[in-house]
């Protein structure tokens, strides 16, 4: 889809949202070259209509906005730019503009799954240096079936013993690993839900 610079004299509101934890970070502005700007490099740029020239998000804090993709919406006059924040978003120093906390650590446990999963999902669509994720999409399938096959067989063995905090460690072993096979699939924990949900119904 086009996007209609035109409707709002030369700019669009890109809505920014955390790729990973899907928070919404802030509200900025984007002309024709901003947008081009953050397509050919990957960092987030808006058109500063206070100082009437354009800016990438974290040239001056470090804390920069790497894109993952720009959405447009069904009028071609508003963008949702996804991203990944290398640091705090708002210039007081807050996760977001928002006042809203973007931190894993502060989500409920069922929350967290979905954003381990986001998190891997990441990984796989931009590798980083030294990820462990990375390492096992790397060996494919056949490596990350054996692996989940082995922490199968540990969190057995490890149910044996009255050792909770080595039974729980092995359980979260086993989850991640069952993560990093479903998006090796090509399928997500909803996918799985949805199966479970249809069985509960029986």
């Amino acid at each position: 889809m086009t996007i209609d610079f035109d409707k709002g004299n030369g700019l669009v509101p890109a809505i920014v949202q955390d790729a990973v934890t899907n928070r919404v970070l802030m509200l900025g502005y984007m002309n024709e070259e901003a947008y081009r700007i953050t397509m050919e490099r990957g960092l987030v740029t808006f058109w500063s209509r206070s100082r009437k020239r354009i800016w990438t998000k974290g040239e001056t804090s470090g804390n920069f906005l790497h894109l993952r993709e720009i959405l447009i919406d069904c009028d071609g006059d508003t963008l949702l730019v996804k991203a990944v924040p290398d640091g705090p978003v708002c210039h007081t120093g807050a996760d977001t503009c928002f006042r809203e906390v973007n931190n894993p650590d502060a989500m409920e446990n069922t929350q967290f799954l979905s954003y381990l999963e986001s998190v891997i999902q990441d990984r796989r669509n931009s590798p980083q240096d030294g990820s462990y994720t990375n390492h096992l999409f790397s060996r494919g399938l056949n490596r990350i079936a054996q692996k989940v096959g082995e922490e199968s067989v540990e969190l057995v063995i490890a149910s044996m013993d009255n050792n909770k905090d080595a039974f729980l460690g092995e359980c979260a072993d086993l989850m991640y690993h069952f993560l990093v096979l479903l998006e090796e699939k090509g399928c997500t924990l909803d996918d799985v839900t949805e199966v479970l949900k249809e069985r509960h119904t029986r």
